[in-house]
C-alpha cells in the first residue's frame, strides 16, 4: 500500500509539473482577413506576420485569407474564424475591420491600414481608443501636408479633381479633409466618387477632362487599380498626387507616404502583448505611424514634364 501511495504521488507531482510548465508551451492561431491583393496591404500583412513569427516561432499559425475586394467575403472569413475560435483577428483595411466588428465581440481584433477608427466603427466619441475587444494601427496621413504638397509642386493650377471609390468610408473622410485644405490654398475642387471597379474608367476620364491635378487617396479600389488610372491620365497629361507610395507607384507623380510593412510590424508588436497577457486589448490607444516621407514616381514626372524639388526620394519600382 506504501508503495502503491507513493507511486501515486509520484505521478501527481509529474502531471503536476507537466501542467505548470505548459504555459511556455502555448500555441496560437492568428486569423488575418485581409480586403484585396495589393502593395500596401500585402507589406502590411507580411510586416505582422514577421513581428509574431519573431516573438513565438512556430507557436504561432496563421489563416490569411483574401477577400478580394469583397465586403461580403470579408464577412465570410470572419464568421469561419469566429467558428474556428481564432486566438486573435487581422483585420487589414476598413471593410475587413467592419466585417469583424459585427462577427464577434468576444475575441481580439487588431486593425491595420485603417485610416480613422472614429469613421470605420462609426463612433461618435471616438478619442484614440476604442474600447471594447478593437484596436490597431492607422495608416492617417498628415492629411494638410499632402495638399500643401500639391501646391508646391504644381502652384499655377486652377482645378483639382479628387478621385475616389464611395463605398470606402476612409476615402471619404480624406477626400473631404483634403478638399478643405485645397479649397483653403485657392484651388477649385470637384468630387468624382465611382462605386466599384467597373466604373472607375469612366469616372477617371471625366476627371482628367476636368482636372488641371488629381488627388487620390488612400483607396482600396484604386490601389488594385492603379494602371486604369495611369493608362487614362498619363495620356491626357494630368499628374496624380497620390495618398501612398504603391498607388503613386502605379498611377501617381508623388506622395507623402508611410511605410505599410513598419505598420504592420507595429501591429504584430501589439499582438504579441495582447497574447502574452501583457496588455488588454480595450485598453490599448490606435497607434499611428511615426513617419512620412515624400517620394515620386521618376517615370511618370518625366513623362509629365514634371521638376520635383529637392528633399524628395525616388520610388524604387520592382
Amino acid at each position: 500500500m506504501k508503495k502503491l501511495v507513493a507511486l501515486l504521488m509520484t505521478a501527481v507531482m509529474t502531471f503536476s509539473l507537466c501542467a505548470c510548465g505548459g504555459g511556455s508551451e502555448d500555441t496560437y492561431t492568428v486569423g488575418i482577413c485581409q480586403l484585396v491583393q495589393h502593395e500596401a496591404l500585402d507589406a502590411a500583412t507580411e510586416g505582422f506576420k514577421e513581428a509574431l513569427t519573431e516573438e513565438f516561432g512556430d507557436k504561432v499559425s496563421f489563416d490569411e485569407q483574401n477577400a478580394q475586394g469583397d465586403s461580403n467575403t470579408c464577412a465570410t472569413i470572419v464568421n469561419g474564424f469566429v467558428s474556428s475560435n481564432v486566438d486573435l483577428m487581422l483585420a487589414n483595411a476598413t471593410p475587413a475591420l467592419q466585417a469583424a466588428a459585427a462577427g464577434t465581440d468576444t475575441i481580439p481584433i487588431l486593425g491595420t491600414s485603417i485610416t480613422e477608427y472614429g469613421v470605420a466603427l462609426e463612433l461618435d466619441d471616438f478619442n484614440g481608443t476604442v474600447g471594447r475587444n478593437i484596436s490597431g494601427t492607422s495608416d492617417l496621413a498628415p492629411l494638410e501636408e499632402q495638399a500643401a504638397m500639391l501646391k508646391e509642386l504644381f502652384p499655377d493650377a486652377k482645378n483639382v479633381g479628387l478621385l475616389y471609390c464611395s463605398a470606402e468610408a476612409n476615402s471619404q473622410y480624406q477626400v473631404d479633409t483634403v478638399k478643405a485644405s485645397l479649397e483653403g490654398l485657392g484651388y477649385t475642387c470637384e468630387v468624382f466618387p465611382f462605386a466599384d471597379s467597373n466604373d472607375l474608367a469612366a469616372v477617371t476620364t471625366s476627371a482628367s477632362e476636368a482636372s488641371d491635378v488629381i488627388y487620390v487617396p488612400t483607396d482600396n479600389t484604386v490601389a488594385a487599380n492603379a494602371e486604369i488610372i495611369n493608362n487614362i491620365c498619363l495620356p491626357a497629361k494630368v499628374p496624380v498626387i497620390a495618398g501612398e507610395e504603391g498607388i503613386c507607384s502605379g498611377c501617381g507623380v508623388a506622395t507623402l507616404s508611410i511605410s505599410y510593412h513598419d505598420l504592420g510590424v507595429a501591429t504584430g508588436k501589439m499582438a504579441a502583448k495582447i497574447l502574452k497577457g501583457e496588455s488588454k486589448i480595450e485598453e490599448m490607444p490606435i497607434e499611428y505611424a511615426p513617419q512620412f516621407t515624400k517620394k515620386y514616381n521618376k517615370t511618370n514626372c518625366e513623362a509629365l514634364g514634371v521638376e520635383i524639388p529637392d528633399g524628395y526620394e525616388e520610388i524604387v519600382m520592382d
